[in-house]
């Protein structure tokens, strides 16, 4: 007997909804924004164009949005590590999930998470700027500090300021040191950093200290 045909299932709203993203997102992965248009969505997505614009109505710039609030979710995560183990053993691990995410959107990371599109609006860089806020939150939380102050909370946004420049020369010179190479050499800039504002913060200071017990 000839097999029947799997039944078709109807994708609801949200899995529908979460499909449009992810084939949006892996485009804007590869190519920057103003070289995506909604039918390579759809052709992605294996859809209509008229399904898109049904989800997304506003167009372009609706999806662009969305897909950048989606990345951010995942960039978020990458810094929520658990608080097993030394400090800078979680910090590794939150980084070689970053570096996993900027190697995988490679070409687009730029585009999709640092500006420079003609399609950036202030939404946009309020979300690019709230990845850069939750990362620091997660690793003041792992530093156990509940009021640093603002020579630590200079400290820590700057080198997250530094994680996102090395990432974008990472790609920029073929993905080269090895991505577990810029890890370890990013761990050893934070420790850098800190030790320098210890000199001139107490709390600082103390927390330094305890890196090196913890090792």
């Amino acid at each position: 007997m000839t097999p029947a045909a799997p039944a078709y299932r109807r994708l609801s709203v949200e899995e529908r909804r979460s499909q449009l993203l992810d084939a949006a997102l892996t485009l804007f992965a590869h190519r920057v924004p103003e070289e995506v248009s909604l039918d390579d969505v759809a052709e992605a997505a294996g859809v209509s164009r008229p399904l898109v614009y049904r989800y997304f109505p506003g167009g372009k710039q609706q999806l662009y949005e969305a897909a950048l609030r989606s990345a951010a979710e995942e960039l978020e995560q990458c810094f929520d590590e658990s608080r097993e183990g030394p400090l800078l053993s979680r910090l590794a691990r939150a980084l070689d999930r970053y570096l996993t995410f900027v190697d995988e959107h490679d070409a687009g990371f730029s585009a999709l998470l640092q500006g420079g599109s003609v399609v950036e609006t202030s939404r946009t860089t309020a979300t690019v700027d709230g990845v850069r806020r939750a990362a620091a939150v997660h690793i003041l939380s792992h530093l156990g500090v509940t009021e640093p102050g603002p020579r630590l909370r200079m400290t820590v946004r700057m080198w997250i300021t530094a994680v996102e420049a090395a990432s974008l020369i990472w790609l920029d010179e073929d993905k080269q040191p090895p991505a577990d190479e810029l890890r370890d050499w990013l761990v050893d800039q934070f420790v850098a950093v800190l030790s320098v504002t210890a000199r001139r913060d107490a709390q600082t200071a103390a927390l330094v200290e305890t890196l090196v017990v913890d090792g």
